[in-house]
């Protein structure tokens, strides 16, 4: 059996014009083809990709067809784009072959430490008293970290709009706690 890794990532927007405005591309075709791309770099077929939120603006057909691309088993923490105006699962993200169905909330384990999983920042996560670490999107790497609590999102400036491991995104958290 291969090895398998997991990868945390949120915000693609594919398909999102307005996103145009804060990344440096010129189309969303151009976008999309980056995003893509830079996904399938460093994930393998067999890989757990965690995505908090926000996947795809496009229609139906066009989100299929992207989704098909990427690599890896993809699981997805609901964002607020992902849903429509009454609350429900927009149909172009609910008819994806998601490895489990998607969920508003998740929690997982990595290198022995918990993980917890949300398309929002929270102040105060479960087990954050016990050493768990918060990962998030939504904000489009605005927000600081906030003790284990980081973006992972496409837009935070250290990812290169890639998937990124639970040692890549945590190190420097890391390294400032043994400074403080």
């Amino acid at each position: 059996m291969a090895f398998t890794s997991q990868y945390f990532t949120a915000d693609h927007h594919f398909g999102h014009a307005l996103m145009l405005q804060f990344r440096p591309f010129d189309t969303v075709e151009e976008m999309d083809r980056c995003l893509i791309e830079t996904w399938n770099s460093v994930v393998r077929d067999g890989d757990i990709v965690w995505h908090l939120g926000d996947f795809s603006y496009h229609d139906e057909a066009r989100t299929k067809a992207i989704f098909s691309q990427l690599k890896g088993r993809k699981r997805l923490v609901l964002g607020n784009h992902d849903l429509d105006n009454r609350g429900d699962v927009r149909k172009s993200i609910a008819s994806l072959a998601w490895d489990q169905p998607p969920m508003h909330y998740a929690e997982c384990k990595q290198d022995g430490e918990r993980v917890i999983l949300n398309h929002y920042a929270q102040r105060t996560w479960n087990a954050s008293v016990h050493g768990s670490w918060h990962f998030y999107g939504h904000s489009h790497g605005r927000l600081p970290e906030y003790g284990r609590s980081r973006d992972v999102g496409v837009d935070s400036g250290d990812v290169g709009y890639a998937p990124a491991t639970f040692r890549n995104l945590t190190a420097a958290m890391r390294d400032a706690e043994i400074v403080s």
